[in-house]
């Protein structure tokens, strides 16, 4: 149209201009989607760095927290092997604490039966039973004041200073009654040292236990029973050895021992009832034992349902497992 119009220049002036316009928009265009690209790939480089770096500090914070948990794992097992070997050696000192009972009762059983022989202790005359003590010489039966004198015997079986006042007291308790006849009966026969002998502890009042060893209107006397005598002579022994060398008055002038001798015997007579309590103990326990192996055996023999072992061998791990539990 433009060719019939007479304006050829005009039309390719118009063709340049649009290619020119075009390529402009393109160029802009191309430069639009370069700096997209770029702001885009700067985003992606950040974005990417700091998702880097929060991964590598939640790595570090976990790394962190896997050390924290390995180390409260090795303490906790370092903690409880502690335990545990603290536990094995409870267990093995109340084993030996057993074997050590178990030993003692024994060798109570052998003194009991040694005593056996020459019938129950009980059961013998006073003077009888001190005659088998070994160094200890024994009177007659005295006729008044005091039973028997008693004192330790030399080499050449000769009596020894202190000699001793005995009287012997067979009565549910004994009295301050007793106490005083016993001080005159020293003094009448000049004597410093006198005992007082029940047959059983429990006849002593809980006064006598405190003050098994004291003094009284200037004699020195023991209250005992006897079980304890022959035990209570070992302890003043020393003291009587040391009045022979140095005189009669010795205890009267070292009169702050007879604190140490008391507390000594109170000592002696809590070790002697725990003894006597861990022997009952072992005894009542092996009554058990055999109790519940005779239970289990009869269980075992009278059982008609099939097992998974021998009813022989059952039994017996049955039995093994009652004595291990007692």
């Amino acid at each position: 149209m433009l060719d019939r119009l007479g304006v050829k220049d005009f039309a390719r002036v118009a063709q340049l201009s649009a290619e020119e316009a075009f390529r402009l928009l393109q160029s802009k265009h191309q430069h639009d989607e370069q700096s997209v690209w770029a702001r885009f790939e700067t985003l992606l480089t950040k974005r990417t760095a700091e998702i880097e770096q929060r991964h590598r500090d939640e790595l570090h914070t976990l790394t962190t927290r896997t050390k924290e948990l390995e180390s409260a794992a090795r303490t906790a097992e370092q903690q409880k092997a502690h335990e545990l070997q603290h536990a094995n050696r409870r267990v093995e000192d109340s084993l030996r604490d057993v074997s050590e009972l178990r030993e003692r009762n024994q060798v109570l059983e052998a003194q009991m039966s040694k005593v056996a022989r020459i019938g129950r202790k009980e059961e013998l005359d006073f003077a009888d039973e001190a005659k088998t003590w070994a160094g200890i010489a024994v009177s007659e039966k005295l006729s008044k004041n005091g039973d028997f004198i008693l004192a330790y015997r030399d080499a050449s079986g000769a009596s020894l200073e202190p000699r001793m006042l005995i009287d012997c007291k067979d009565k549910a308790t004994i009295s301050e009654a007793d106490i005083a006849k016993l001080v005159r009966d020293s003094k009448e026969r000049s004597l410093s040292v006198a005992i007082l002998v029940t047959r059983d502890e429990s006849q002593l009042r809980q006064v006598d236990k405190e003050r098994r060893w004291g003094r009284s209107d200037g004699i020195w006397l023991l209250r005992t029973c006897r079980q304890w005598l022959p035990r209570d002579l070992d302890v003043l022994k020393p003291l009587f050895e040391r009045m022979r060398v140095q005189g009669s008055d010795f205890l009267d002038k070292n009169a702050a021992l007879a604190d140490e001798v008391r507390r000594t015997f109170a000592d002696l007579d809590r070790i002697d009832g725990e003894l006597r309590k861990a022997s009952k103990a072992i005894t009542c326990a092996s009554g058990l034992v055999s109790k519940y192996r005779a239970r289990l055996q009869l269980l075992c023999d009278s059982a008609t349902a099939p097992t998974k072992m021998p009813p022989a061998a059952q039994c017996q791990q049955d039995a093994d497992l009652a004595q291990a539990g007692d």
